[in-house]
């Protein structure tokens, strides 16, 4: 079959267009819209959004809305797994009309050694769930839990992070809590941020939201 063939037959487009469209396809971005000022934002996850080690006032989706001016609402729940969050998201988009939503969960997953395909899944469905409710949905690398990375300050993002956010289409947010808790110095324990580790979990979460055009 010769190439300008195949290409058409692999893109769908006219075959004039298909070196073009080959590079697009399977790469449609996430909507880059900004959101408005006072935007009404979900944040879903486990004791990292929920700010487990420092004060109520300090976890990072009120030093986001403080940075940003959205109404963040926090629905961290400590110890929760991605099966938990996937359970209680339904009931948390019926209830509100959400501008974003944006999900880190997973660790718990990792630390209780739920295999890599099944939180996977549950994360894809949790992206899906709300990507049916808004086209602003962003995902939060958890890195994987090693105790010795941690211990040397190079902890790094779970790799099937990125595979869900751009299957998914969802604004994959990197390198924010493995940064954060590879320094010492922003930790309260070995897996959770203290109050300074939040506010930069916050900075760099709305560093990379206004990089990719949300504000």
């Amino acid at each position: 079959m010769k190439r300008r063939h195949l290409l058409h037959l692999m893109c769908g487009v006219p075959a004039t267009a298909a070196l073009t469209a080959l590079a697009a396809c399977g790469k449609r971005k996430p909507s880059a819209a900004a959101l408005k000022p006072d935007a009404h934002v979900l944040a879903i996850g486990d004791s990292l959004t929920f700010g487990y080690g420092a004060p109520p006032d300090a976890s990072w989706p009120v030093k986001l809305g403080e940075l940003t001016g959205w109404q963040i609402e926090n629905a961290g729940v400590n110890g929760d797994t991605s099966a938990g969050a996937l359970e209680r998201l339904p009931a948390l988009l019926a209830a509100g009309s959400y501008d974003a939503v944006l999900i880190g969960i997973g660790g718990n997953d990792m630390l209780r050694g739920v295999s890599a395909s099944a939180t996977r899944n549950n994360i894809a469905a949790l992206v899906n769930q709300a990507r049916e409710h808004t086209p602003h949905v962003a995902l939060l690398a958890t890195p994987a839990p090693d105790a010795m990375r941690a211990a040397v300050g190079s902890l790094s993002d779970a790799p099937f992070y990125e595979e869900v956010a751009k299957s998914g289409q969802a604004l994959l947010v990197a390198n924010v809590y493995s940064s954060v808790l590879s320094d010492a110095s922003l930790r309260s324990d070995r897996i959770h941020a203290n109050a300074q580790g939040y506010a930069k979990v916050a900075q760099l979460l709305a560093d990379q939201l206004k990089a990719a055009g949300w504000r």
